[in-house]
Order: C-alpha cells, then sequence, then structure tokens
C-alpha cells in the first residue's frame, strides 16, 4: 500500500500546485483529470486486486477532496464539478478495464 500511497501524493501534488508551475502537455485538462484517475484505479488494482470496491471508492472520494482543496487554496486553482466527472470516468474506466481483465481470466482455459 505503500506504493499506492505514494501514487496519490504524487496526484495531490500535481492538482494543488498552481497551473502555471505545471508544464501543459496541451492534451487539456479534462483529459488530464480522466488519465491521472484512470491510472490512480488501475494502480490500485494492480496492488491490491481483492479490493474491488474499496479502490473505485476512495478515488471517488479522493476526487471530490481534491476539488474541493483546489477550490479553497488560494493557489489559482478553483473546484470544478466538470472536472470531477472526469475523475468518474477514470473511475469508471478502470473498473470496466479490471473487470473485464478478471473476465477473460476467468475464461482462460487451464
Amino acid at each position: 500500500m505503500g506504493l499506492y500511497a505514494l501514487a496519490t501524493a504524487i496526484l495531490f501534488v500535481l492538482c494543488v500546485l498552481p497551473s502555471e508551475d505545471l508544464p501543459d502537455p496541451g492534451t487539456g485538462d479534462r483529459f488530464e483529470h480522466t488519465a491521472a484517475w484512470l491510472v490512480l484505479t488501475v494502480t490500485g488494482y494492480v496492488l491490491a486486486p481483492r479490493r474491488v470496491l474499496a479502490i473505485p471508492a476512495f478515488a471517488l472520494v479522493y476526487g471530490v477532496l481534491i476539488e474541493i482543496l483546489q477550490g479553497a487554496a488560494g493557489t489559482g486553482r478553483h473546484s470544478d464539478p466538470l472536472d470531477f466527472v472526469a475523475d468518474a470516468t477514470g473511475v469508471a474506466l478502470g473498473v470496466a478495464g479490471f473487470l473485464a481483465f478478471r473476465w477473460f481470466q476467468s475464461r482462460r482455459p487451464a
């Protein structure tokens, strides 16, 4: 779980730093949120595959908390409900990928 805590901490820093302090990959804010929460969810499943519900639940709550902090931190970032929608999309994609992987694993001949 230490690696997952590290991934969570890195995401926290990226989300609360002033946006001008971060490089702009040119992909757009919504894509970045979706990708970040997809990676967070997949990382959780890789490290703790038995926590089927806990991983996405944590990621969704974390997304809400990040949005609240962005609105309150005074770093030039702002809270945006559409960012949370993008976070939830990333989580949903991660869950779907994990469930598809498990389904294919169960169908594989022994």
